[in-house]
């Protein structure tokens, strides 16, 4: 079957996410037919490298065969239960992998469907939590500039992104902001470090002015992803567990994109060594085969909700689909992966191959910096790189590059002017030198006038 027969169909029915759809008249929709390790397939046999893992799920490869046998021996015993009243062995062993895991603080496990989710789950508990307490002032959350927490009303309000958040603006919460730490941002000379203290101090500001009406602190640890993958020093985080222990206010690490390896540890907090109120995680849970969100907390929260009944002081949260055993059996698949084959041990030279061969990128006339944490490596375009003077958005220079990588084989969205790999942990040396290859080429041609 030919691609243009698929794409036909498609666009008579379909309503595809994050797109403007009278882009298809022009930009090429890529159905695909199969994918197997990095390699994407379409329905003519051509190619991709899956550079960006799916839109960040995808960590140990396309049709990975123990994630494929581990559902398949699920599906015969078990599909979907509900969870409420009821319960299922991958649920319990995969909520006992969990908490193994992870630091001693974490003992409860509480599941959503999927990304968003599971903040709207965070967010909610941290209220309930200070309600139950008697704290019912407590009603503000902080966030970042350039944060991004998910796209339901909950999470987008407590995100910072202006193309999703402007225009659903009138039925958003309120919320506080604070300055980015992001090192991107920094004077010239200024190292991360340094940058991220000096933007900390108005962070400390905003938690001694409102302490008393904050709920919490939400935070992407080290990397701001749907921000323009910025990243920030590991100081910021151990500075603001400090505050918000101080002012008795929660912090919740959304570590739905940057959990289980990408950053260079199983989880970004780590590198900060500090353990949230509440761990929020997602995408890469599944090995990116099956929606499935957790949020994972400490005994005392637990405690303030357990009572009679008629106390009303449950927890008021549920979905239909919460921890489906399928999704359960591959978390505990990908996690087992993630632990027997030192994954993460391997992602830190892959991610130096990354640093190696996009050098050359960092004296581009047009690239104003290339930035790295772990397995995420960022390349930002300027119009003006001594001035940080971006490309007006309407120009579209990052999807001039996007266009270009697909004509070469690669998967490579954009985020605004920001080219980004994020690839699966099954990516090779060779498959990461063909990457940046691609990239750089498609700069070129996107920055030549």
């Amino acid at each position: 079957m030919l691609n243009s027969k698929i794409i036909e169909r498609d666009l008579s029915v379909l309503w595809h996410p994050c797109t403007q759809m009278k882009d298809h008249e022009t930009l090429p929709l890529i159905p695909i037919r199969r994918a197997e390790g990095v390699w994407l397939e379409d329905f003519e046999g051509k190619r991709y490298i899956d550079a960006i893992s799916s839109w960040w799920v995808n960590l140990l490869g396309h049709a990975n065969p123990r994630i494929n046998a581990a559902i398949r021996d699920q599906l015969e015993n078990l599909e979907h239960v509900i969870l409420a009243g009821f319960s299922h062995e991958p649920v319990i062993k995969l909520s006992e992998r969990l908490i193994e895991m992870t630091p001693p603080y974490f003992t409860r496990c509480f599941y959503a469907d999927n990304g968003s989710a599971g903040i709207e789950v965070a967010l909610k508990m941290s209220f309930h939590y200070w309600r139950n307490q008697g704290q019912t002032q407590k009603t503000k959350f902080v966030t970042l500039q350039d944060s991004y927490h998910g796209e339901t009303l909950g999470a987008l309000a407590v995100g910072d992104v202006a193309l999703y958040k402007e225009t659903y603006a009138p039925l958003l919460m309120e919320t506080l902001i604070a300055p980015s730490p992001a090192g991107c941002y920094a004077e010239s000379g200024e190292s991360y470090e340094d940058y991220a203290r000096r933007q900390f101090e108005q962070m400390a500001v905003l938690l001694e002015q409102y302490a008393n009406e904050i709920a919490a602190v939400i935070v992407e640890p080290l990397v701001q992803c749907a921000g323009g993958m910025r990243m920030y020093h590991p100081v910021y985080l151990r500075l603001l567990r400090e505050v918000c222990d101080y002012y008795k206010v929660h912090l919740i690490a959304d570590e739905m994109a940057v959990g289980f390896g990408r950053t260079g540890t199983m989880f970004a907090c780590e590198q900060a060594n500090i353990v949230a109120d509440f761990l929020c995680l997602s995408k890469g849970l599944t090995g990116g085969y099956l929606p499935l969100a957790v949020v994972l907390t400490g005994e005392e929260i637990y405690q303030a909700f357990y009572d009679d009944y008629t106390s009303l002081k449950a927890f008021l949260h549920s979905h239909s689909y919460t921890a489906n055993p399928l999704a359960c059996r591959a978390a505990l698949a990908s996690l087992e992966i993630l632990a027997e084959d030192k994954v993460i041990e391997n992602n830190h030279k892959l991610a130096q191959v990354m640093a190696e061969v996009t050098q050359s990128l960092r004296e581009h006339p047009h690239v104003g910096e290339v930035r790295q944490q772990g397995m995420i490596l960022a390349i930002e375009m300027f119009k003006d790189k001594a001035k940080k003077e971006p490309y007006p958005w309407q120009e579209r220079r990052g999807l001039r590059v996007y266009e270009y990588a697909l004509d070469k084989g690669a998967l490579l969205r954009p985020l605004g002017n920001v080219i980004y790999f994020m690839p699966p942990y099954v990516i090779t040396p060779a498959q990461i030198r063909q990457l940046a290859a691609i990239a750089e080429e498609g700069i070129n041609r996107a920055t030549e006038n």
